[in-house]
């Protein structure tokens, strides 16, 4: 990809001065908040999530940021009152490509820990899926079109390779002037409402998506035939989703920073003080 080409070319250029960057491995959590899951921020129907990237140092406070995030979300009707006769559910796995600034409130040569903000923009790829109760096989939804996409009212298919603004922050501790760990809270800000598969309308005529999209893009669009007992498509409700609220997706993070030495090996920036961070 275009994004991991830039961060081999920041390494590359950047050797010279290898002694102000940092390598950047981290794991922790990937939730999402949307038609499937309608709390902002929980730890429930969340899923590990794990990457790495790195820290380019370019003064004592401001860093400039690049890594590749792998994680999960999913959400279920079954376990949300407000919407269970509707009795969908997805799953997708997520990357996320992010490029950032960080900036640290306090210098970390100089104090033993700090709070930091970043900011920046994020491309991300997802793919949501479901299984049916005949099997366990996944079923990719984007390409059912289950809201009547590629024929009524000119709704297309979404795009599964999109774009966020990621933001954030958190706080980090100096163990050295070339270790570092912290906890990270990253929030995305999206510019859709598919990545849960749900955002508007049933299409009223089942008939209708039937013939144009298929019987399985019918049998996904509305699940509430699979309770007990079963209830009709609904052809009067025809709310599926809220096209108005955009879908997120967040991580909670646990990372260690390691600074890489260069030819000279270790050779930390100037600051005040010398010696190791104060406590």
């Amino acid at each position: 990809m275009k994004i991991l080409s830039v961060l081999v070319l920041l390494l590359v250029g950047s050797n010279s001065n290898a002694q102000q960057i940092y390598l950047n491995v981290f794991g922790g959590v990937s939730n999402y908040q949307g038609d499937l899951q309608d709390k902002k921020f929980t730890l429930e129907q969340s899923h590990p999530a794990f990457g790495a990237g790195i820290v380019y140092e370019i003064s004592n406070k401001l860093f400039a940021r690049a890594n590749i995030t792998l994680g999960k979300i999913s959400g279920d009707d079954k376990k949300s009152i407000k919407n269970e006769a509707r009795n969908l559910n997805f799953t997708s796995a997520i990357t996320d490509i992010h490029l950032g600034i960080e900036y640290n409130l306090a210098d970390l040569y100089e104090y033993p820990m700090s709070p930091y903000i970043f900011a920046g923009i994020s491309g991300y790829h997802f793919a949501p899926y479901t299984t049916t109760n005949n099997n366990n096989d996944n079923i990719f939804l984007q390409p059912l079109g289950t809201e009547g996409q590629g024929f009524f009212e000119g709704r297309k298919k979404y795009k599964l390779n999109q774009i966020a603004i990621p933001f954030g922050g958190g706080l980090k501790l100096a163990i050295t002037d070339n270790i570092r760990f912290g906890f990270e809270a990253g929030f995305r800000k999206l510019f859709t409402d598919h990545l849960d598969d749900v955002s508007r309308t049933y299409i009223k005529d089942k008939g209708l998506l039937t013939t144009n999209n298929g019987p399985l893009s019918t049998e996904l669009s509305f699940r509430g035939d699979e309770l007990s007992p079963p209830l009709n498509y609904p052809t009067n409700n025809l709310i599926r989703g809220n096209p108005k609220s955009k879908d997120w997706y967040y991580f909670g993070l646990l990372s260690v920073n390691i600074r890489m030495p260069s030819k000279e090996g270790f050779s930390r920036k100037k600051s005040a003080n010398t010696g190791c961070p104060r406590w």
